[in-house]
């Protein structure tokens, strides 16, 4: 009999061998399950297991966004679309021409809460498809009026409930039981509404306090017909109007592939507890709990999180907490998902986003996540550096390896034109813009040259901009660009992919000449990231200059320091025979001339980038002894020595035939 035991959910449970329970005190089932050869086995699983096991195994085909089918369904029933298109039509022209009416008698209508009103019922009776964009909206002061702005923002999780009849009969129907049977407790009314569904809380017979959330009824059907009539709208505009080269049919496909993710609790629990894999570790990030034994397609139960919306400054600010750090800590995070493991959340509202008493920011709804492919990710981090660095003819490529462009576009008048996009009359850093108006300009420059924007830009875009409006609502001084760059320096410096070694290569050499400026502010802003430290710098760098792919580097950079040391000791011998000459009176000795100008800029650039280290995070003048004689035993750095060596050797000899040469 062979023994198996199935991997564990991603919230690892310590197993107790002793009495066949976990430390939740759940007893293990052993099922014996015959192998394809007629072997039995025997299989171990905890209770959470088979609880997520058995939801998946009922989770229906139509759970997935399939716009064909959905365009089959609806070809046969033209009067429904006729209806709901009448019904979506008429009351926007209403408000519309509500509007106009205003302007002309003269009302303010930024300032008219009757109509701010009006707008956020308007939104709420077209359905959940409409919700979301005034969802999106409310993350916007810099868009938005104040007044239509708190109102929008009751659209997060102010909607009008459904009954709680329809709750109960769903939580019988999805978890085998009425709710008074699973939970210990349940409030009496739902705490929140939102766009999908409404949450209420409860009590586990074993005491954890928790979410259940529920989602409405005849959401499916509402959600299909809107996206099926705005695909069309979007298909017949691409077709229509040459100057739109994006994929409008495309961007729409993946919005819905996203939302029919997010009807599907399954998968947000799934979602959830891979988030909390691959960021539950960063400082002062938490990820709620799913509890799979009570969650099915309808109906999620997940760990209660006491706390306060981001938004909310004047709350937080009682509590002792600093909002503006929590952002500081969302955008660290925004980071890491999108550049580096590529799995992010795309619908960070505040709504979503909480502070919670111990000074955390906790993450809530994983419904809506996408995910961007390895290429797409490091093309970003390139595009970030040469936008920074202003390196216009780097970003024009970039738009390429991002399918902005196709290859074969004639990139010699969008260079000037990115230039025009990112020039600055005060001359201040292009990390002091804000994602929005870069998006804005970039917008423009679209319809005026072939670019094309991909699907998966689009929820990019959206999950930056929603993070950047709550940041400005926070601090309107605040710059997501600049607090990015640190880590976007921090992984040229030490990520060891080809894709951002070659892009490193590039930033610091131009005309096979060292760019020093450009090392300094890399290292410069590097130090400000929270995960980098002196040890990385140097182990890291270590491995990378011993490195085939390193060669190229080490060989410019020991040229440079060929040169420092030449200025140094040039330096040096000159103010020597000065004094000699002026003070002890040799005249018969000759005055050695000092660097040339050159030599002393690259002395000093040394001289600026150790001063740099020294204020590095990690970097200990008492240890440094230490680390130098532990890294004295390492293969690298022993192979680095010699390469080192000899390239100074071949050099030093090389420098010396020409001067006798010369002579």
């Amino acid at each position: 009999m062979i023994v198996k035991t199935l991997p564990p959910s991603s919230r690892p449970i310590q197993e107790d061998s002793s009495n066949g329970t976990n430390s939740r005190g759940e007893l293990d089932v052993i099922d014996i399950v015959p192998e394809e050869n007629g072997t039995p086995s025997l299989v171990v699983r905890s209770p959470r297991l088979l609880a997520a096991q058995k939801i998946r195994t009922t989770a229906e085909p139509e759970t997935l966004y399939d716009p064909v089918s959905i365009a089959e369904h609806y070809q046969n029933r033209p009067l429904q679309v006729l209806r709901r298109i009448f019904a979506v039509l008429g009351p926007t022209l209403s408000f519309a021409f509500g509007l106009w009416s205003d302007s002309k008698r003269g009302i303010v209508v930024k300032n008219d809460r009757r109509r701010a009103t009006q707008l956020r019922v308007l939104l709420t009776q077209l359905g959940p498809a409409y919700i979301k964009i005034g969802q999106a909206l409310s993350t916007r002061p810099d868009l938005v009026p104040t007044v239509y702005l708190e109102e929008l923002t009751k659209l997060q999780d102010q909607l009008p409930p459904f009954p709680n009849e329809l709750a109960y009969q769903f939580i019988k129907e999805e978890l085998g039981a009425p709710p008074e049977e699973v939970y210990a407790e349940l409030s009496a009314q739902p705490i929140a509404a939102a766009s999908l569904g409404q949450v209420y809380k409860g009590k586990l017979k074993t005491g954890e306090e928790v979410a259940v959330k529920v989602q409405r009824p005849d959401l499916r059907e509402r959600i299909t017909i809107d996206l099926y009539i705005l695909r069309n709208i979007a298909a017949w505009v691409q077709k229509t109007v040459k100057r739109v080269r994006s994929d409008l049919v495309g961007i729409l496909d993946e919005l819905g592939d996203r939302i029919f993710e997010e009807m599907d609790y399954i998968h947000e629990g799934e979602n959830a507890e891979r988030f909390f894999e691959l960021y539950g570790h960063i400082k002062d990030i938490y990820v709620p709990k799913i509890y799979w034994e009570y969650t099915n397609r309808r109906v999620l139960t997940m760990e209660w999180i006491n706390g306060i919306k981001l938004t909310q400054t004047a709350e937080i600010s009682a509590q002792g907490i600093d909002a503006r750090y929590l952002i500081e800590v969302g955008v660290q995070c925004s980071l890491r998902q999108l550049l580096e493991h590529g799995f992010f959340h795309a619908d960070p509202h505040p709504g979503n986003l909480l502070a919670t008493p111990d000074g955390k920011l906790a993450y809530l709804d994983f419904g809506m996540m996408s995910e961007i492919k390895p290429p797409q990710r490091y093309g970003l981090i390139e595009a970030i550096v040469h936008v920074v660095n202003r390196d216009f003819e780097g970003l024009a490529k970039d738009y390429v390896k991002l399918d902005f462009l196709s290859p074969e576009t004639d990139l010699t008048p969008i260079i000037p034109a990115f230039a025009r996009v990112f020039a600055d009359a005060q001359g201040a850093s292009v990390a002091d813009l804000n994602i929005k108006s870069i998006t804005d300009e970039l917008s423009a420059l679209m319809y005026e040259y072939p670019f094309r924007v991909p699907p998966y830009y689009a929820l990019i875009i959206r999950s930056l901009v929603t993070l950047e409006g709550i940041a400005i609502f926070i601090d309107p001084n605040f710059k997501v660009l600049s607090e990015a760059y640190p880590y976007v320096s921090k992984r040229l410096l030490t990520d060891q992919a080809p894709q951002l070694r070659a892009s490193l290569q590039d930033l610091l050499f131009k005309d096979g000449r060292f760019r020093w400026n450009r090392l300094e502010n890399l290292l410069r802003n590097a130090r400000n990231s929270q995960d980098y430290d002196f040890n990385l710098v140097l182990n890291q760098g270590i491995e990378f200059l011993s490195s085939e792919r390193g060669a190229f580097i080490l060989d410019k950079l020991v040229d440079e320091s060929v040169n420092g040391l030449d200025a140094l000791s040039k330096n040096v011998l000159h103010n020597f025979t000065s004094l000699l000459r002026e003070r002890v009176g040799l005249t018969a000795v000759n005055e050695t001339p000092a660097a040339t100008v050159e030599q002393q800029q690259t002395l000093e650039h040394i001289k600026h980038i150790l001063g740099i280290l020294r204020e590095t995070r990690g970097f200990d003048p008492l240890q440094l002894a230490t680390q130098i004689s532990q890294l004295l035993v390492n293969s690298d750095v022993q192979r680095l020595g010699q390469q080192i060596a000899n390239r100074f050797t071949q050099k030093a000899v090389a420098r010396l035939i020409r001067q006798l040469l010369a002579s």
